[in-house]
């Protein structure tokens, strides 16, 4: 008894695609029900080298054999003799360029070569790799390793072509395959000489193969046949297959022009046999039907003309077939409509019945429909007219844009029911559909469609219409409204009073500075969403910022736009009076004081003045602070800011009254002349009045020696420019420019003095380096003018000198690679100093350059080398410990101390022997102990060169400059606050006060912190220290008044509510009393208590807080309703939009329940007793609503489904059923198909989780 298995026909196709024709043929018909076993269905594969297989047996389904796997990985050995090697040094073997060549080979090809020597000295090569990759280093090996020789090859002109190949693949192939170049004359070359290089085995290799390749295009022959293109189609037979026929009996190719080409040329190729029988079969055939047949010609309507071809001429081959006669049509896109029907004349009237049966086969049937009904008839994303076209599949129906009429075409009948269904889809549609055209102007469709279509999506929902406005590409004002009669014309109403509205609108336009569009947008546009909401009916449109425009457009009801328009001008008025802003220069070395320990100064000015205050970083060259809000406030922190520069130098500063139209003539261009008066005068900073203010004040600011000396210089300068103002310019190379200033300016201020004329040189960022501009009276200029021009004539001739310098000296001008060179030639117009080579015993100095600078460099050298001369040596005795602290960071210290006094200072080589093997007692608060007075060493001494006056002064510097310790007094438990989190806090203050901060280890628990440091940095740092221990103990008080705690009881089910969602109710709760509420965490005992800690005050108001919330919760109450399931999506709405609005509208809590719940259509609503009552009534009412759309929906679809043609009884399907199958065997069972673990899915394999009404969730 057979077992019988289903499973289902997707799963078998494959393998039943797979049977061969021979095992199907013979099988019972598939409608009687034939059931195949599980051997014939899935046949087994074959097994290799099965005992007992037999040379005859039949193959199987699956193939007689199975092609087997061809190796991707080949090797390939041979040799060249001693006599074509390339390289013949023998002495390094493998290391030499055969090595080089062959590792060069191997990276650009990927095989893998090894050379090996013969006893003959030949060379044995074996490369490994992929086939292309072998034959490729191969060829490179043989070009490069072996010696080349050439030869040329005869053999016709017509044959090149065929040792090419089609692009060119034949020749690469036969270049690798024998490693040679073989180069193919041009087609426009004469010669038929073909030339190949290589090695000599090789190029007999490519010339055998070439003339095989010839020999073989010698035995072909091409034969043309001008024949009637009308008795082609007999040579061809019905379906090509009188010709394939012919073909495979002679051997050679036939090939027919199609009937599509105005060509008679039948060309046969092949050998010359097969083309010669070939040729006479087809003359055969062509006499005989050329003499047996005769033609009649029909006349045929050009429309049924496509009919009587058939799909790619299929029909015509069907009547050659049937008939033996050839029909042949007129081009489609000639006008005739004469077919002519050839062949013999007895089945010439067979032929015609069918042609005419063929041309009548197929009606094409117009029907008169409204083009804005077309839509409707097709119906939503085609379903009219997909059932029509499903039940009549032969019937093809075509809708032409913006005409009346449908066209049908297909068998007649199929046609003729089509054109009746369609037509009542019409009459249907005329009596219940309705349209209507209204125009509007363009401008208003935008706003009638609303945002993302908002406005006419609703109308198309209310009144159950179609809205169709015109692109704005089409420019017209038409808008159409179809749908029910009754629903268009409310439509049209609710459009034309939209319209209406609009045209009431006024547009208003507000100049508003775009600087100011952001901050009125504000962050994500909350800002200007508070405006919108203010003014909902007002549309605010600013411009893009690449227009770089400052119309901002208001839009609505006349009244609505003006208000709005007064609370952004209102805005707009606060903006610009906040953004007010001025510059106040302040030295830099007072910005840090400006800003304060921690920024507490500029903080506090910042809050007590409501402005902003911006300074520039460290690294810049700026002294300007940037002080931006209300012009009052500005002006008081400005004041504020200058009186701590005040404070903390001599700072003077006074006003100059200079009348307000030689202002700009004073600042001259670019700011040049009042900068040099502030570089002459030790960087006063001189502010003019802003243009336009008409004051005729100008502040200056500085030092009070310079502020005199810039006062006197601009009114004398504001009086040349009244008296007589003349300017003249003069060009010189910038490195004159220090020699014409001269050493301190002496060389320039004897030409002012002399003149009376002001020089001003330009400054590093001047774009013009070599302008030199002159300002005074006119003969003051042109006297200094002159002078000028003369100094740079002289300095433009260029002389050399030369002096006499002591070889003892030579060093101190050439060390530190010439530092004291450098600064001669920038001092003295570049003037060149060259001393002798060392070792020379040359006492000889050269010097080239301007005469003037020249003398001028001798007269400097001189003055260095009496400096030298008369120099004294000073030791300074300092404990080896400190030597690190005076010399700085980067010994910035020591170099600032010789630049300032002219001196050489060298430390001692450091011993650390000597600090090891004697104990110092440590320096503290500036006084040496008794006990161990002070023994200086050889590494103590520091030893100071220079002039004796200099020395001394250099040596004070230095003693200053020792550090001191002193003990403040800390409480040891305030320490790890000073120290700060990874030690943040001491850095800082080191950082800041230029100190070493030592603080005790924790164990030793001692109240002392000690300082070191310069005295007057370890002193503000002691008060700074003080100051912090202030601040700590404050707030230590502060955090003991905050730790007041309260612990309140309430029952754990009200915690969520008081948590609120996203923790909002109980952040806001923290917010307004300012404390810390904590709640039980889940394995806490005592699940209800809730601790509050804060100031004693807050807390207690928080208390009170809470509980009044416990009480307002404790009057709720919960109901449950139950709603249907079906409904529970759209009352929630697209991401709980829904049901929060009704949550919030209702003041009440709405739970749904969980996927896979008990009782899915059980709803809990909590909330105060009538606030429950009220939000039950209006989900009931929604249900309700809902329930008939989704019955609506189901109905339709139940209707929409197509019916099942495979199960005429309507049975659940079998699937696909086979006898025998191995699982009905005893102890097995069939496979279940639901189930994943039989019928595994790829990928992850996790069964899909139940879809919640609120949508996926997000992670």
């Amino acid at each position: 008894m057979s077992s019988v298995a289903v499973l289902t026909p997707e799963s078998f196709a494959e393998h039943r695609s797979g049977l061969k024709d021979q095992e199907i043929t013979g099988c019972v018909p598939e409608d009687e029900a034939y059931i195949p076993t599980y051997l014939e269905a899935f046949p087994p594969l074959p097994e290799k080298g099965a005992p007992g297989e037999k040379a005859g047996e039949p193959p199987s389904a699956w193939g007689s054999k199975i092609r087997p796997i061809k190796a991707s990985v080949i090797t390939q050995v041979f040799h060249v003799p001693l006599e074509e090697r390339r390289y013949k040094d023998n002495s390094q073997f493998g290391e030499g360029e055969e090595a080089k060549v062959c590792l060069d080979i191997m990276q650009r090809t990927g095989a893998h070569i090894e050379l090996s020597l013969a006893k003959d000295q030949g060379l044995s090569i074996m490369v490994t790799g992929k086939v292309d990759s072998v034959m490729k280093a191969r060829k490179e090996i043989v070009a490069r390793l072996q010696t080349q020789a050439s030869a040329t090859v005869a053999i016709p002109k017509e044959h090149h072509r065929f040792v090419i190949g089609k692009n060119g693949e034949k020749l690469q192939e036969l270049e690798l395959k024998t490693a040679t170049k073989i180069a193919i004359p041009r087609p426009d070359d004469p010669s038929a000489n073909i030339r190949i290089t290589g090695t000599k085995e090789g190029i007999e290799k490519a010339r055998h193969e070439i003339l095989l390749i010839s020999a073989e295009q010698d035995k072909r022959a091409v034969e043309r046949l001008s024949l009637e293109k009308a008795f082609h189609p007999f040579i061809a037979g019905a379906h090509n297959r009188l010709v394939q026929e012919l073909s495979l009996e002679t051997g050679a190719r036939i090939s027919i022009p199609p009937s599509s080409l105005p060509k008679d040329e039948i060309v046969i190729t092949g050998e010359k046999e097969a083309v010669a029988l070939a040729v006479s079969r087809i003359r055969a055939i062509y006499e005989d039907k050329k003499r047996k047949t005769t033609t009649i010609s029909v006349e045929v309507k050009k429309s049924q003309h496509k009919y009587i071809i058939g799909p790619k001429g299929n029909t015509l081959q069907e009547i050659l077939e049937a008939t033996g006669v050839s029909v042949e049509m007129p081009p489609l896109d000639s006008s005739s409509e004469t077919i002519i029907l050839r062949g013999e004349p007895d089945k010439l009237g067979p032929a015609l019945t069918q042609v005419y049966a063929k041309a009548k086969s197929v009606m094409v049937v117009e029907v008169t429909a409204p083009a804005w009904l077309h839509r409707f008839i097709i119906g939503k994303k085609g379903q009219n007219i997909g059932r029509i076209t499903q039940q009549l599949p032969r019937v093809h129906i075509e809708f032409t844009d913006g005409e009346e009429r449908i066209s049908l075409e297909g068998p007649t009948e199929e046609v003729e029911q089509a054109q009746a269904q369609i037509q009542e889809i019409i009459k249907d549609l005329l009596v219940r559909m309705d349209y209507t055209e209204i125009n509007i102007d363009q401008r208003f469709h935008r706003h009638l469609i609303g945002k993302n279509g908002a406005n006419i999506n609703r109308i198309k929902e209310q009144y159950k219409v179609s809205v169709r406005i015109a692109q704005d590409s089409e420019r017209s004002g038409l808008v159409r409204i179809e749908g029910d009669p009754k629903g268009v014309q409310l439509a049209r109403r609710e459009l034309m009073e939209m319209v209406q509205r609009m045209e009431n609108e006024r547009t208003k336009d507000l100049i508003v500075e775009q600087k100011f569009h952001r901050t009125i947008i504000g962050q994500k546009g909350e800002k200007i969403k508070e405006v919108r909401d203010k003014f909902p009916e007002v549309i605010i449109n600013f411009p893009d910022p690449s227009q770089k425009s400052d119309i901002v457009q208001l839009r609505g009801p006349k009244n609505e736009v003006e208000k709005c328009a007064k609370f952004l001008q209102k805005i707009i008025a606060d903006l610009i009076e906040n953004s007010f802003s001025l510059s106040v220069p302040i030295f830099k070395q007072f910005h840090k004081n400006i800003i304060g320990k921690g920024g507490a100064n500029i903080k506090k000015i910042r809050e007590e003045t409501n402005t902003k205050i911006d300074l520039p970083t460290e690294n810049s060259n700026s002294e300007m602070i940037v002080i931006t809000g209300k012009k009052n406030n500005c002006e008081a922190a400005r004041d504020r800011i200058l009186a701590i520069q005040r404070e903390l130098a001599n700072i003077k500063e006074a006003e100059v009254t200079i009348p307000a139209k030689l202002h700009n003539s004073l600042i001259g261009s670019k700011g040049c002349l009042v900068r040099s008066i502030m570089e002459d005068c030790g960087g006063v900073h001189i502010h003019f009045p802003s243009e336009g203010s008409g004051s005729d004040k100008v502040t200056i600011r500085g030092p009070v020696g310079e502020v005199e000396k810039a006062k006197k210089q601009l009114l004398q300068l504001a009086e040349e420019k009244q008296v007589n103002n003349f300017t003249a310019e003069l060009q010189a190379k910038p490195e004159y420019h220090k020699f014409l200033i001269g050493r301190g300016g002496a060389n320039i201020r004897r030409v002012r003095d002399r003149t009376g004329a002001r020089i001003i040189f330009p400054s590093p960022d001047d774009t013009e380096q070599e302008l030199i501009t002159i300002v005074g009276k006119e003969e003051a200029v042109r006297q200094a003018q002159k002078e000028l021009e003369s100094l740079v004539k002289n300095l433009d001739d260029v002389v050399e000198d030369r002096m006499v310098v002591d070889v003892r000296h030579h060093r101190h001008f050439v060390c530190r690679r010439g530092q004291v060179l450098r600064e001669l030639a920038e001092e003295y117009g570049g003037v060149a100093v060259s001393f002798p080579r060392t070792g020379a015993n040359s006492q000889r100095v050269t010097l080239k350059g301007a005469k003037d600078c020249v003398e001028a460099a001798k007269k400097r050298i001189q003055e260095i080398i009496e400096d030298l001369e008369s120099q004294v040596t000073v030791e300074v005795a300092i404990p080896q410990r400190y030597h690190r602290a005076v010399m700085g960071p980067k010994g910035c210290r020591i170099q600032h101390i010789t630049r300032e006094h002219e001196v050489q200072i060298k430390f001692p080589e450091r011993d650390d022997s000597a600090s090891h093997s004697t104990e110092v007692s440590p320096q503290e608060n500036g006084e040496v102990s008794p006990e161990a007075e002070f023994v200086p060493r050889k590494c103590d001494i520091i030893t100071i060169s220079g002039r004796a006056e200099k020395c001394e002064l250099a040596k004070a510097a230095l003693l200053a400059l020792v550090p001191i310790t002193e003990d403040v007094e800390v409480s040891y438990e305030l320490h790890r606050y000073i120290i700060g989190q990874k030690g943040i806090g001491i850095r800082k203050m080191m950082e800041d006060y230029e100190v070493n901060i030592w603080v005790p280890q924790p164990e030793k628990q001692l109240d002392v912190i000690k300082v070191t440091g310069l005295a007057a940095n370890v002193e503000r740092a002691k008060q700074g220290l003080l100051e912090r221990v202030k601040e700590l103990q404050a707030e230590q008080e502060d955090r003991a008044l905050r730790s007041f705690k309260v612990t309140m009881s309430v029952d754990p089910k009200f915690h969520p509510k008081i948590i609120g969602r996203k923790g909002a109710v109980i952040s806001q709760i923290r917010k307004d009393h300012d404390v810390s509420i904590q709640f039980p965490d889940k394995g806490d005992e005592q699940q209800d208590l809730i601790v509050i800690s804060g100031y004693e005050r807050n807390v207690e108001e928080a208390r009170q807080a809470i509980q009044q919330l416990v009480a307002e919760l404790q009057e709720m109450v919960s109901q449950d309703v139950h709603l249907d399931p079906r409904t529970h999506a759209r009352i929630i709405g697209a991401r709980g939009k829904a049901i929060r609005k009704l949550m919030e509208e209702f003041k009440v809590d709405i739970r749904f329940p969980q996927p896979g719940s008990d009782e899915p259509d059980k709803v809990t609503v909590t909330g105060l007793p009538e606030t429950v009552d009220n939000a039950i009534d209006h989900l009931l009412n929604l249900e309700e609503e809902y329930l008939l759309s989704v019955t609506e929906t189901e109905t339709l679809a139940a209707y929409m489904k197509p019916p099942s043609r495979d199960d005429s009884s309507g049975g659940p399907a079998k699937g696909f059923v086979v006898r025998d199958a191995p699982w009905n065997a005893a102890g097995n069972k069939a496979p279940d198909m639901s189930s994943a673990e039989d019928f595994p899915t790829f990928g992850t394999g996790v069964a899909p989780k139940q879809a919640s009404a609120w949508g996926p969730k997000k992670f």
